[in-house]
């Protein structure tokens, strides 16, 4: 297996965003007079905002216009974009940035595929926007992960196949939208959550170019 370039997932592989986005999806639920707790926000995990939106909707039994739906996703982001506002570089999670550039050094080509639509401005806060030669947020995207959409633009605008293109995941949707697409893929997280991934890192403190390519070997 040759890997020639790496796409990241954004929330909770490269900064722990998951707090601000349950607490604005909890929010809004709440002026909706829907229950949402944490539970239900695990079934958000890397997914668009809205069929985020969509799955509130359904637990509440709401039916809306299109007009209230984009009103209420507008409404969500800026509760969104209030809270992670204070992002710092600091907020990187450990040992990301240090395998970044140790990829970018071995010549592995950088990209981000996620669902989020903030992606740019929150890479922008960490400092870590020039280092990816290719961002596909939501703002490109027509279909939500486990569809492989994000993953496959990602790959195709750095000018690689699936299989030379190395995905990093935190979340089930995303594994999936990896496995879809013909990518290898590594989680980041639960073992036993995370088991369709072709490997299984609780987190990046200890892992670099050589780790990664060990794991993949051995798959």
């Amino acid at each position: 297996m040759v890997i020639k370039g790496c796409l990241f997932d954004l929330d909770g592989v490269i900064v722990d965003t998951a707090s601000h986005h349950f607490a604005a999806w909890n929010k809004l639920a709440e002026e909706l007079g829907v229950s949402f707790d944490k539970r239900d926000n695990e079934q958000l995990k890397g997914v668009s905002r809205v069929d985020s939106l969509e799955f509130i909707l359904r637990k509440g039994n709401l039916v809306l216009d299109s007009n209230t739906k984009l009103q209420l996703m507008e409404k969500k982001n800026a509760h969104y974009l209030k809270m992670a506002a204070e992002i710092t570089p600091a907020d990187a999670l450990p040992g990301i940035v240090d395998l970044i550039d140790e990829l970018k050094e071995a010549g592995i080509q950088i990209g981000l595929g996620s669902s989020s639509k903030n992606a740019e401005q929150i890479l922008s806060k960490l400092n870590l926007l020039s280092s990816f030669e290719v961002v596909v947020d939501g703002n490109h995207l027509t279909l939500s992960k486990p569809d492989p959409e994000v993953f496959l633009k990602g790959a195709q605008a750095l000018g690689l196949r699936p299989r030379n293109c190395l995905v990093i995941e935190d979340a089930i949707a995303g594994i999936e939208a990896a496995i879809a697409g013909g990518f290898p893929v590594i989680g980041v997280g639960d073992n036993h959550e995370l088991n369709r991934a072709h490997a299984v890192v609780p987190n990046f403190k200890d892992l670099n170019w050589m780790g990664i390519q060990n794991l993949l070997v051995h798959k």
